[in-house]
């Protein structure tokens, strides 16, 4: 391995330097392959080196992807069995295989090379990366979403974390079948949606927050206007009248920054039926409860909680990043008229992703906002091949619940009813 690296990094320094790029941009793909081909065989002959025709053909795609695609990441984001790629400089890549982690024997030539492949990807989509800007949020051409940072700050080298998007539409029903909820939580959640509860998805990082959005947005009615915003655009929404809105870091001169919250509060004025932030981080999370408040019912976001009752706070602490002045007694009454439904969702540490709690908001009583678990897992700390066992249980549905009510204006009153007979 260690041989064939050595070969390469002396070939490829010979060959780039020979490379005009503005020939490089008219070459397609095949010719480019094949001309490489020619090159390494002819410079292996020149300095007698002994290297195999498969090993050829590998020094041949790695060159190619490097030049027309993503270097060594190439092969990682072509495999579809991977979730996850974690670089941790130029030779520390671990990636995720169900919900896994392990180290790949792929690595970058060296820190030059990880660094000129990070500023590619920030690049195509309008974002930079340098030593005024060393973090950076960005996606890939196929969805896939992508953070940066640059040494001084990542000590090791350049670090890179890709979240890989899948093409495969996640629905409700196949969420049941991974074992990540029961079919009567998917039910109650698709009543839900259906009937435009405001829902906040809470969890950890890579718990599975934007899959199950994703799914709960295949029961908003077609003839909705949605509007979706995010930091970087991963939505996969199905319904044909959405717009897709992305936030805009600042230019080099610091201007024409656009934020998420600047876009909730434009998006009020688009005549939207839901609203979707795809995460809420900061002050945006204030105009997405007035969002909720002022006739966007179906609402839906996504925020970092470890449980339902930690989402509160969050939500609190974000509230007065965007409006100090505001008591916190005012704070959680707007959270209780606006927001429905908190599903938490957890990745366990046998790599399952699962739904733990879908709980109601239900009033406030003093100073506390009152909630309700329509659903919990309970964990029964045995495993069965290596998988998590537990249940769902439920005490099913008070008589105030929200569910209920929007329920009964849908005519489904009778469907939710059925499940908690």
């Amino acid at each position: 391995m260690e041989q064939l690296k050595q070969v390469y990094v002396e070939l490829r320094s010979e060959i780039f330097d020979a490379l005009d790029a503005a020939t490089l941009a008219e070459t397609s793909n095949s010719e480019l392959s094949n001309q490489l081909k020619e090159t390494v065989n002819l410079l292996i002959e020149k300095r007698k080196m002994t290297v195999s025709s498969a090993q050829r053909s590998e020094i041949v795609k790695a060159l190619l992807d490097e030049l027309k695609g993503l270097g060594p990441l190439q092969s990682l984001l072509e495999n579809d069995h991977i979730s996850d790629i974690m670089i941790n400089g130029p030779s520390d890549i671990f990636i995720e295989i169900a919900g896994k982690v392990q180290k790949s024997e792929i690595q970058f030539v060296n820190e030059k090379q990880l660094n000129t492949i990070a500023k590619r990807i920030a690049s195509v989509v309008g974002r930079r990366i340098d030593d005024s800007k060393p973090l950076c949020d960005a996606r890939l051409a196929d969805g896939s979403r992508v953070n940066i940072v640059i040494p001084p700050l990542a000590i090791d080298g350049t670090s890179v974390s890709i979240r890989k998007f899948k093409e495969q539409k996640i629905r409700l029903e196949h969420l049941v079948e991974f074992g990540a909820m029961s079919v009567e939580m998917a039910k109650v959640l698709s009543i839900a949606s259906h009937c435009k509860c405001n829902i906040l998805i809470s969890g950890g990082t890579g718990s599975g927050k934007t899959t199950l959005l994703n799914a709960l947005s295949g029961f908003i009615g077609d003839s909705e206007r949605i509007v979706t915003i995010e930091d970087a655009a991963e939505l996969q929404l199905q319904q044909p009248h959405i717009v897709r809105l992305e936030t805009r870091e600042a230019s080099v001169e610091g201007t024409g920054e656009v934020t998420a919250r600047d876009l909730v509060i434009n998006a009020l004025r688009m005549r939207p039926d839901r609203i979707i932030v795809g995460e809420c981080r900061g002050g945006e999370a204030f105009e997405m409860l007035q969002a909720m408040n002022t006739g966007h019912d179906g609402s839906m976001s996504t925020l970092h909680a470890n449980t339902p009752r930690d989402a509160i706070a969050r939500i609190e602490s974000m509230v007065m990043m965007a409006t100090a002045n505001l008591p916190i007694q005012a704070i959680r009454r707007t959270i209780v008229s606006a927001v429905d439904l908190i599903v938490q969702v957890k990745r366990l540490h046998d790599g399952s992703r699962k739904v733990m709690y879908i709980s109601e908001i239900v009033g406030l009583e003093g100073e506390s906002v009152v909630m309700e678990d329509i659903f919990r897992f309970e964990n029964s700390g045995h495993f069965e091949e290596g998988k998590i066992q537990g249940e769902y249980h439920t005490p099913g549905l008070s008589k105030r619940s929200v569910i209920y009510e929007r329920a009964r204006f849908f005519g489904l009153e009778g469907a939710l009813k059925e499940l908690f007979s």
